[in-house]
């Protein structure tokens, strides 16, 4: 079980895999601090200085943090926006896959150019 579980563990997809999600932390940090650090700030000014994450929502004895839903919400698209961007990018720099090939005859197709050729072979006797 040990040799299965390395060989698992060594296939390219689950390295891939580790270093897809290392290197989306560091860039869900970096949206986080483009939204609080940039994005939040602008839209306090627009708003008339409204914090956006420090927005609560108090309903009975509950406090909601509508802000950082609302924040969480920014991050989302952000982080969709670039990972858009990039897609589009690698696939503008990426060839054109190649055309399909030619589909091959069809078994009835097979079929008559066999008897023809039998038909051939026949009149050649």
């Amino acid at each position: 079980m040990l040799k299965e579980f390395q060989k698992f563990i060594m296939r390219g997809n689950v390295i891939d895999l580790a270093v897809g999600v290392i290197i989306g932390g560091a860039f869900g940090a970096i949206v986080t601090s483009l939204v609080n650090d940039l994005i939040g700030p602008i839209i306090g000014l627009l708003t008339g200085g409204i914090n956006l994450a420090g927005q609560t929502l108090t309903v009975g004895s509950v406090t909601l943090g509508t802000g950082n839903f609302v924040q969480a919400i920014i991050n989302f698209l952000i982080i969709g926006f670039v990972l858009f961007l990039i897609i589009r990018a690698m696939n503008r720099m990426l060839p054109p896959p190649p055309p399909p090939p030619p589909p091959g005859p069809t078994p009835e197709e097979k079929l008559t150019d066999a008897i023809e050729r039998l038909i051939k072979v026949m009149d050649q006797k």
